[in-house]
């Protein structure tokens, strides 16, 4: 079992959460969190710097004039690339750079993300995250009391509600709902910061999941 601490605004803390390591993968796997984070970045890659070749231009193939007995160089049709308007001599292609990986590899990849940030000490849990209305001041008191300014992703059930429009004008916070963690936002924060009720819902999903299979 792994404890995580539970804090409230102030950043007190007020007790822990017990979770078993074996509904986030039993142990850490770096080659698999490793494969899900290429996988992600690569389906995020664009290749829209497609040009067009000598084949592709739209124009005549007739020769331009014969090929012997005017003195001129020898010359095909208007579309070679050393004409104005004509296709490029080594035309680039564009390249679908998208990696495929089974569903249930990536669930796993994903969770086991999150049991290395519990491992590291990593995950700050919340208790009492209630704002009256959307104040940045007010969230960016709670980040500072609970020492996660560097980098820090937010978790929560509803990214809507007021507190988690808050976050939205503080640099290096980044806000998501817990159903969507994957291991490449896990990443790329050195912190997660989750609503206690919004984590254990999830854990939960996790453990009925398991359960039903």
């Amino acid at each position: 079992m792994i404890a995580i601490s539970v804090y409230d605004a102030a950043g007190k803390e007020t007790g822990k959460v017990q979770i078993d390591e074996a509904l986030l993968g039993g142990e850490v796997r770096p080659e698999l969190i490793k494969q899900a984070y290429v996988r992600y970045h690569a389906n995020m890659r664009s290749d829209n710097n497609t040009t067009l070749s000598r084949g592709m231009v739209e124009g005549s193939t007739r020769k331009l004039y014969k090929q012997k007995g005017t003195g001129n160089a020898r010359r095909g049709d208007k579309k070679a690339n050393i004409l104005r308007g004509g296709g490029h001599g080594k035309a680039k292609v564009s390249h679908d750079w998208r990696q495929d990986m089974p569903r249930k590899q990536r669930q796993l990849a994903n969770r086991n993300a999150l049991l290395a940030k519990a491992v590291d000490g990593e995950i700050k849990l919340i208790d009492g995250l209630k704002f009256e209305k959307p104040s940045t001041k007010q969230f960016q008191g709670v980040i500072e009391a609970l020492q996660v300014g560097k980098s820090c992703l937010f978790a929560m059930q509803d990214t809507r509600t007021d507190a988690g429009t808050s976050a939205r004008n503080i640099d290096n916070i980044s806000v998501t709902q817990i159903d969507r963690l994957n291991a490449f936002d896990l990443l790329n924060h050195r912190y997660l910061v989750v609503e206690k009720q919004a984590f254990q819902a999830y854990i939960d999903r996790i453990a009925a999941s398991r359960n039903a299979n």
